[in-house]
């Protein structure tokens, strides 16, 4: 399961509109890829197709898939968003990551 905050839904909702996609029947595909400075990055895009072996969560009205694989890594994830001047964008709170790169886009387990 994948928890999306408030803060992180409304930018969500945002950016699924501006980009052609229906927040309330389309999907954030959440994953995770090798790279990075600790070894896994996580990736994020929308998507409106759901492949077979794709779990499917919703959370605060978000509808979020995830493939097999990634879904090992992810588990317990909270998807925020900071905004500001130091903001970094979207956020993955990942409870499974023993160790993270200084700019928090990439882990390792």
């Amino acid at each position: 399961m994948i928890k999306v905050t408030e803060t992180a839904k409304q930018r969500v909702v945002m950016l699924m509109t501006e980009e052609g996609y229906d927040a309330t029947k389309d999907f954030v595909r959440v994953g995770v890829k090798s790279g990075g400075c600790s070894g896994l990055s996580y990736e994020l895009k929308f998507d409106d197709k759901k492949e077979e072996a794709d779990k499917v969560f919703e959370d605060n009205e978000v509808r979020i898939i995830v493939d097999k694989k990634s879904f090992l890594y992810l588990v317990g994830t909270v998807l925020e968003y900071s905004g500001g001047l130091n903001g970094k964008g979207f956020v993955f709170n990942n409870p499974n990551a023993q160790r993270t790169c200084g700019c928090g886009e990439s882990f390792s387990l």
